[in-house]
């Protein structure tokens, strides 16, 4: 069962490799890891771990506060501020840093998701 404060995180190293990879889809170049790859992170998190299966994405708001690096451990984190049950509605905080405690970026998501269960709660 959802609860207000749950959290899920995780964490990933991009490489030389994966921005060649994402350049040949995207014809774009940069030297960073770029803004799209690390919202898959947040988009991985919400899909496969909280909530997880058979949520559907309806909003994401981040603001991108420094560059990734590539080679850096970067560790996204989601967690549950509120949840509206008569809707099936979960809103999170997302958070992106690296091992120092650089924030690369941070936001909000709003899902829908079919296992919100109890009163309508939220985190102060």
């Amino acid at each position: 069962m959802l609860k207000v404060g749950q959290s899920a995180q995780i964490a990933r190293r991009y490489t030389q490799e994966d921005l060649r990879a994402f350049t040949s889809l995207s014809g774009g170049e940069s030297e960073s890891v770029p803004e799209p790859l690390l919202a898959a992170l947040f988009s991985y998190l919400l899909g496969v771990e909280l909530p997880g299966s058979g949520t559907n994405y309806l909003k994401q708001d981040l603001q991108f506060h420094a560059a990734a690096r590539l080679n850096t451990v970067l560790t996204a984190q989601v967690t549950i501020t509120k949840l509206r049950p008569e809707k099936h509605l979960v809103d999170l905080c997302a958070s992106c840093t690296t091992p120092e405690g650089t924030v690369i970026c941070e936001g909000r998501s709003l899902v829908k998701a079919k296992d919100v269960h109890g009163a309508f709660c939220e985190l102060t």
